[in-house]
């Protein structure tokens, strides 16, 4: 989000509704851990993430939360995941990929290879993230995303709650009708820490490379694989048989 859009904090009416949203988020929460036990937060240190990481840790909620190192991440989400331990006094569960799958992609595709097709991008978002989340999700009977309906034409008709049938297990997104200026509403009213590179008008925050910041008018996710058509923008952590999980649990 661009400085001079973040919503004022004046705007009563505004807050209002962000904090009756944050309340009915906190509640679905508190029922996930209550309900779905072992369940997992998936917290890749964009804006609607720290949110999540701040009603988890600050309730002390019985919810794991795990981030995946992709081995590419911007300086900047390294610094926000030291600054979010030092901030909460809590630890963060990191997966990296396996050593082999990355070595493989790059033998098979070349080390930036995933510039050249939409076949060797989802290739290296495979073994950087879709692998390692697999294990970050083994043994859990849910897991919680930040992901938000208006981010892009492939969410828009995103769910609360849905089944995630590629990994047998249920997928939360308590932000789902959040818009942007109410992550970034409750953000700044509980002094939430979050990624620098947001100050530069970078809205979405994947891998260095595949990251640029989005320009006026463009949507929160234009920065992400720009080089791609917007339907294609998805690195599979969401997806099962090409499709974003939509189907209401």
């Amino acid at each position: 989000m661009q400085r001079d859009s973040i919503p004022d904090l004046a705007d009563t009416e505004l807050v209002a509704v962000v904090a009756e949203k944050s309340a009915l988020a906190l509640r679905c929460l508190r029922d996930v851990a209550r309900d779905y036990a072992p369940v997992v937060f998936a917290n890749s240190f964009g804006a609607e993430d720290m949110v999540l990481t701040d009603m988890i840790w600050r309730e002390n909620l019985d919810i794991g939360i795990f981030s995946l190192d992709t081995g590419r991440l911007p300086a900047e989400t390294y610094a926000l995941m030291a600054d979010a331990e030092r901030h909460y006094g809590k630890r963060l569960r990191i997966f990296a990929p396996r050593h082999d799958t990355v070595q493989d992609f790059v033998a098979g595709f070349g080390i930036n290879g995933f510039y050249d097709s939409v076949e060797a991008r989802k290739a290296c978002c495979h073994a950087r993230k879709v692998e390692p989340l697999q294990r970050a999700l083994a043994g859990k009977q849910a897991w919680i995303t930040g992901l938000r309906a208006a981010q892009s034409q492939t969410r828009d008709k995103l769910k609360v709650v849905a089944f995630d049938h590629g990994n047998n297990l249920v997928k939360i997104s308590p932000l789902a009708d959040w818009s942007e200026h109410e992550v970034w509403v409750y953000l700044r009213a509980n002094r939430v820490p979050y990624n620098k590179l947001h100050d530069r008008c970078f809205p979405s925050i994947g891998c260095a490379p595949c990251t640029r910041a989005a320009q006026p008018g463009e949507d929160v996710r234009a920065g992400r694989w720009w080089w791609e058509s917007p339907e294609q923008k998805e690195c599979g952590l969401h997806l099962v048989d090409g499709e974003l999980q939509r189907v209401a649990a």
